[in-house]
């Protein structure tokens, strides 16, 4: 069994800052990928942001230059920084991560980001 817990969120005004956290816990051997997600009410699960094992990273358009992904993969942990944020980024906030077969296929129940305008 794997745990996913994500930390971090809150309510921002726009162009404010947050740090978002996601901590692995249980049957992890080691981590190949990772990835944060979001959902916004009404639309489908959005891949925000992704980083491998050799450091490769991606973005998705709406966040490049404003949000940065990074780890500590000895504490099974990645952080999504976000800045400028604004009332379109409102969204509850997910991770996961590969362990060299596949995304897993749980989900932590995520956190909340509300950016006011």
């Amino acid at each position: 069994q794997v745990w996913l817990v994500e930390s971090g969120g809150g309510l921002v005004q726009a162009g404010g800052s947050l740090r978002l956290s996601c901590e692995a816990s249980g049957s992890i051997f080691s981590i190949n990928r990772q990835a944060w997600y979001r959902q916004a009410p009404g639309k489908q699960r959005e891949l925000v942001a992704s980083i491998t094992f050799s450091g490769t990273i991606n973005y998705a358009d709406s966040v490049k230059g404003r949000f940065t992904i990074s780890r500590d993969n000895a504490k099974n942990t990645v952080y999504l920084q976000m800045n400028g944020l604004k009332p379109e980024d409102k969204a509850v906030y997910f991770c996961n991560l590969d362990r060299g077969g596949a995304w897993l296929d749980v989900w932590g129940r995520g956190t909340q980001v509300t950016v006011s305008s």
